[in-house]
């Protein structure tokens, strides 16, 4: 039996499957990751992205971080690819209890995932700093400079920046799901990034699966590792309606 195989028969076995994905479930949307050849942090700015992505940067230099968010952090026309309405799907049937990822896109909401643990939260959601209202991503597309609310409060995505916690609520359910699912599914993210990474390791079972074209951390401990496009595998494991991909 070969790597696809025995994903589809675990699949088929299981009703009890969490996903936990990065920015290589989005690549096959056009949406480039941080650390590929193309990706963020190989692109040249007057500070690194970590920097210009960290509390400290946006709380002195606003007006910069806002620059950088909007040029590279929003992201337009993209739609949802195989891996998200696969894993869709997968909710759907009743298998999937969960998807757990690092992206802040919402393209798995977008292709009906219902359960999803957003460990950096999302640009579709923004509030004022100052009053808590609620603003979509096009407050913060459609300005200029410091985005503000009509109370005059800074506008500020739903995005956890370097130095930031991420939300214990998130946190305690991806932990709860991770560890009482009898299958996990580990798919584009390289695994360095801590604490979400770490997460990883209160999965009691035995059917790890890394889909993931480079190694990572957590090879060694996969029960399955299949080096492909995430997409492509999902959609020759799941029977999923694609023709909205073009």
């Amino acid at each position: 039996m070969n790597e696809i195989e025995t994903l589809k028969k675990w699949i088929d076995e299981s009703d009890n499957i969490v996903f936990f994905g990065g920015a290589g479930v989005s690549t096959e949307s056009g949406i480039p990751d941080f650390r590929s050849v193309d990706g963020l942090y190989n692109q040249k700015y007057d500070y690194p992205p970590e920097t210009i992505l960290s509390h400290t940067f946006f709380m002195h230099n606003p007006e910069a971080f806002y620059k950088f968010y909007r040029d590279k952090l929003i992201v337009h026309n993209v739609k949802p690819n195989k891996a998200h309405i696969a894993l869709a799907e997968l909710e759907r049937m009743g298998k999937l209890k969960a998807v757990v990822t690092q992206n802040i896109d919402g393209l798995h909401q977008a292709a009906g995932s219902k359960n999803v643990f957003e460990l950096h939260g999302s640009t579709l959601r923004n509030h004022c700093m100052n009053c808590g209202k609620f603003y979509g991503v096009e407050a913060i597309e459609n300005s200029d400079g410091i985005p503000r609310c009509e109370c005059g409060g800074i506008i500020k995505p739903d995005v956890v920046l370097y130095e930031e916690a991420l939300d214990d609520f998130v946190m305690s359910e991806s932990l709860k799901y991770i560890s009482e699912c009898d299958m996990l599914i580990i798919g584009g993210t390289s695994l360095n990034v801590y604490p979400a990474a770490g997460l990883i390791n209160y999965y009691k079972g035995h059917k790890l699966v890394l889909l993931n074209r480079g190694e990572t951390p957590y090879d060694n401990r996969a029960d399955l590792i299949i080096r492909d496009k995430i997409g492509e595998v999902l959609s020759s494991v799941v029977d999923a309606d694609y023709s909205s991909i073009a």
